[in-house]
């Protein structure tokens, strides 16, 4: 048993493992390749994130999902490419809207060189991802083009907010699942679409991949505030600086709303106010950290995780579905 790709994702066959990491060494030099420019500053822009790492698991997914059809088939790299390019491209244009200073554990592009550049450097990827995806057929284009709709309108409900009436925390999951959720799926759906696989398993891996994007989301949420700038990456407390109530946040308040407990309330406040001081975000994060809505929304990750592997149960049993439910596993290990 070897361990491949993000996460220790343990994988349980030579064969596979082999393949896997051939799979996303051939990734990487793509991405590498796809982020070249004529102009040596837009190139050292754009590979910025490429060189900083990263989980690449979307790639990794592409990967595993191909496994249900032809893995060698041509397309399946490019797809995969084509995914992680998008992704990177959301996270410079991320990082200019939540005014961050860190991403992988570097400064941020735009911490680095402005919002301007950032991005602009956001688009140079998509286009270089749109280049890629034209080469695969239309098919792969619209489903990539139905993707980015559902994430940019993920994007754009989350900053509008809840419309009155509507539960906080059912219009927080409908953002994540265009905002991750949908290049999540995508990445299920390419791999198998690309192989060669049967529709019933393109379908199965494309709702596979939505419930893990949003399993993978959610721990992320858990993990902005639980977690120390080394293990995550970024500089913990980002949303909460923002003003953005990720799911535990969500929790506290319905929580506080509904109970009236004092120290949920004061808790509240303490996150309404004004958290650009370093010691007024250490306290809320200290409170959330000990509160139960943390508890609540490790157990909606487990949920969603679980959801995802289900999804996989009418898959002939190999070593790839096996991977897949390993997966599963390894997102929810990350908010524990």
């Amino acid at each position: 048993m070897t361990v491949v790709g993000p996460f220790g994702l343990r994988v349980r066959d030579q064969t596979l493992e082999a393949e896997v990491q051939a799979g996303l060494a051939a990734v990487e030099a793509g991405l590498l390749d796809a982020t070249k420019s004529e102009v040596p500053f837009i190139t050292g822009a754009a590979q910025h994130l490429v060189s900083a790492g990263g989980k690449r698991f979307r790639p990794l997914l592409v990967m595993l999902a191909a496994q249900f059809g032809d893995p060698d088939a041509p397309g399946v790299v490019p797809a995969a490419v084509v995914v992680e390019l998008t992704h990177l491209a959301t996270l410079y244009h991320d990082d200019v809207m939540d005014e961050a200073d860190v991403r992988r554990g570097v400064d941020s592009a735009n911490a680095r060189w402005g919002n301007s550049v950032a991005v602009l450097t956001g688009d140079f990827l998509f286009a270089r991802a749109s280049h890629i995806l034209a080469d695969l057929g239309p098919e792969a284009v619209r489903i990539q083009a139905e993707a980015f709709e559902r994430l940019v309108t993920g994007q754009i409900l989350e900053t509008a907010g809840p419309r009155d009436g509507r539960d906080p925390v059912d219009h927080y999951m409908d953002v994540l699942g265009g905002k991750t959720g949908s290049l999540v799926a995508v990445a299920g759906r390419f791999g198998a679409m690309m192989a060669g696989a049967d529709e019933s398993v393109v379908d199965i891996l494309t709702q596979y991949g939505e419930r893990l994007g949003v399993a993978f989301q959610l721990a992320d949420d858990v993990l902005d505030i639980a977690s120390d700038s080394h293990e995550s990456g970024k500089t913990p407390g980002t949303d909460l600086r923002e003003g953005i109530s990720t799911l535990p946040v969500l929790h506290l308040r319905a929580r506080a709303a509904a109970e009236g407990r004092p120290e949920d309330l004061k808790l509240v406040e303490l996150l309404d106010g004004d958290l650009s001081d370093d010691a007024r975000l250490a306290e809320a994060l200290h409170g959330l950290r000990s509160h139960p809505a943390m508890e609540q929304a490790r157990r909606d990750t487990v949920r969603y995780a679980q959801e995802a592997r289900a999804a996989l149960k009418p898959l002939p049993e190999c070593y790839a579905k096996s991977a897949l439910e390993e997966l599963c596993d390894a997102v929810v290990h990350r908010a524990g």
